[in-house]
């Protein structure tokens, strides 16, 4: 797909569709739109075919008979006020308004963002909607006999929001499109199968990223590696698979020499089925999604190195398969992890914490970083907490913790600060070991998270929870929360 910026509406002819908002009975921004428009949707309006529910949409023919205007008409539901217009609802109408388009065979798409589809700070609208439009445009073929049909729409442009200059407009689009590679990159490795998307597979798609981009190195440690290291936690998940393990890193050196790097760590586990302590057979499949918190990071990774942000950052993701084999973890087990600190293994399906917990250790004594994110979809109990509509996050430093939340905001990819209270600390000791694995059945998020601190408490760390967000109903990876990450990483480097 194709980006464009149009800083006045420009002559719209039937090739072209044109989304406008819709907030009660008021057609947003109605003054900078085509003659004809107007009448067109207060005609809808009194007939009962408009509305302004969320996400809903009408398809409009453009009045016959006018000088200039789109083939088609958008017409997209934002909420019944617009004082109550938000990053949401704009981010729901771009969506449905893109996937009303395709369904047109229109060839060109135009989003008018300053007649009222936008929210906040102009550059942000920009990027917000090339991302949202690009989730409608996203499909994933790699696994069907037959090739798709090439579709009609080739490109999107967007009516720039008033007050955004030539430059800051450019530099936007070239974000946003960078921000829709990341997600993509996200969601294709999410939506492979576990046979096609293996710990091995994930390295390979680091190493030729890292191919693409000048300030871009990959490195992979094998087994072999880790287990002179000391990453008992980590290789004892891979025991009962006959896939190896990968420790993936790549590094972004986009700063000054020297400066301390952020690192994001992202659980790589490219299929769960619980181990020994197996996992039900309904709904199994879905666990190729476990290696999201992975999937994340190198979707995210890719996005900033497209952008050239100025700063260094190093991503390292876990990557494993958990499996039951003779050779797997039982429960009971203990386990030595990287730090010294044995582990008693109550439920081997509790293994992401194990694979990340080495992973956390190896960061802070190879790079010593300034700040550490980590992501994981790591509990059903947080699925149970939040549902889908937001990451759980934990953090051992507030200022952290509200950088994440406002960039969750920014970018439409929220998150909501959990507790990380030493009480919970209790639930984790065992009698015959440093901690046990599994806190038993209450706050299982929470006491996931206090986990990781053990192996965190000198840094400045958050932990996201993305068990909820990561896939959707349709068993589609969202690419969430590639969008939060990203938003933060570009108001780190300001």
């Amino acid at each position: 797909m194709k980006y464009a910026l149009l800083s006045q509406l420009d002559a719209l002819d039937a090739t072209d569709s044109l989304l406008v908002g819709l907030c009660g009975k008021t057609l947003l921004g109605a003054e900078a739109l085509p003659e004809g428009v107007s009448e067109a949707v207060d005609k809808a309006l009194k007939r009962g075919d408009a509305s302004a529910k969320r996400g809903a949409t009408l398809v409009l023919p453009h009045a016959e008979g006018k000088k200039a205007g789109p083939g088609r008409l958008i017409v997209v539901g934002c909420g019944d006020k617009a004082a109550k217009l938000d990053a949401d609802g704009v981010d729901r109408a771009i969506e449905a308004g893109t996937r009303a388009a395709l369904k047109l065979g229109n060839k060109r798409l135009v989003i008018s963002l300053h007649a009222g589809l936008c929210d906040g700070e102009p550059a942000t609208a920009v990027r917000r909607a090339i991302a949202s439009a690009g989730q409608a445009t996203y499909r994933f073929e790699e696994c069907r006999s037959k090739k798709p049909e090439a579709r009609a729409l080739k490109t999107i442009a967007l009516l720039t929001p008033a007050g955004l200059a030539a430059a800051p407009a450019r530099a936007a689009l070239r974000q946003g499109e960078a921000l829709a590679e990341g997600l993509a990159l996200a969601c294709d490795l999410g939506n492979r199968p576990g046979n096609l998307c293996t710990p091995t597979d994930l390295a390979r798609v680091a190493q030729d990223m890292a191919g693409e981009f000048k300030n871009l190195k990959s490195r992979v440690l094998g087994e072999a590696e880790m287990a002179e290291l000391g990453m008992g936690a980590l290789l004892s998940v891979s025991r009962g698979s006959r896939e190896e393990a990968q420790l993936i890193v790549l590094e972004w050196s986009g700063g000054k020499k020297g400066d301390k790097p952020i690192a994001l760590v992202g659980k790589g586990l490219t299929f769960d089925a619980g181990g020994i302590s197996l996992k039900p057979a309904a709904r199994m499949e879905e666990m190729k999604f476990d290696m999201m918190g992975g999937g994340t990071v190198l979707g995210t990774m890719r996005a900033i190195a497209a952008m050239n942000l100025p700063m260094n950052i190093v991503a390292v993701v876990p990557a494993s398969e958990n499996l039951p084999d003779g050779a797997a973890n039982k429960p009971g087990d203990i386990v030595t992890s990287m730090s010294g600190q044995t582990i008693e293994v109550i439920n081997t399906d509790a293994e992401g914490r194990l694979i990340l917990c080495d992973a956390l250790t190896w960061v802070q004594g190879e790079y010593s970083p300034r700040t550490i994110v980590d992501l994981a979809t790591l509990t059903g109990a947080c699925v149970v907490a939040l549902g889908d509509k937001a990451c759980g996050l934990y953090a051992n430093d507030e200022g952290l913790a509200q950088e994440l939340l406002a960039a969750g905001q920014q970018a439409g990819d929220r998150a909501w600060q959990m507790p990380l209270w030493e009480e919970y600390q209790k639930q984790l000791d065992s009698p015959v070991a440093d901690m046990q694995n599994v806190g038993g059945p209450g706050a299982g998020s929470v006491t996931a998270a206090c986990f990781l601190h053990r192996f965190t408490r000198k840094a400045r760390w958050a932990h996201l929870d993305i068990a909820g967000v990561a896939w959707n109903s349709k068993k589609l990876a969202s690419g969430r929360p590639v969008r939060l990450l990203t938003q933060w990483l570009l108001n780190q480097a300001g």
